[in-house]
């Protein structure tokens, strides 16, 4: 049986949302950096690492979903495969007499 995941749009928004975050303040920061003074400088600096640290776990948590939706997807895959061998023959013939008709007719 096929286990459903949550969609993670919510987390792709977000790491959207971070890198945008994450390039203004670089952008704004290399501004402004000349001007500066030394407590606003700092202030800047570590807005600008809280930016880099969460676009980070973003990014994992993005990667850990994909790969859980490869995991499923293959678990599934493999139970297809060994409940229905010939189906699973029939579909591997058919894809590949698609595909190659495709490379013949270049």
């Amino acid at each position: 049986m096929i286990e459903k995941i949550p969609t993670q749009s919510g987390t792709r928004d977000q790491l959207l949302s971070d890198l945008k975050s994450f390039v203004q303040d670089a952008e704004a920061w290399l501004r402004n950096s000349g001007q500066l003074t030394g407590d606003e400088l700092k202030a800047a600096k570590a807005k600008f690492e809280r930016t880099v640290v969460k676009a980070k776990d973003d990014i994992i948590r993005l990667e850990e979903a994909a790969v859980e939706k490869a995991k499923v997807a293959y678990k599934a895959t493999d139970e297809y495969v060994h409940e229905n061998p010939w189906k699973a023959v029939g579909v591997g013939v058919a894809v590949g007499a698609v595909i190659g008709l495709l490379l013949g007719r270049k």
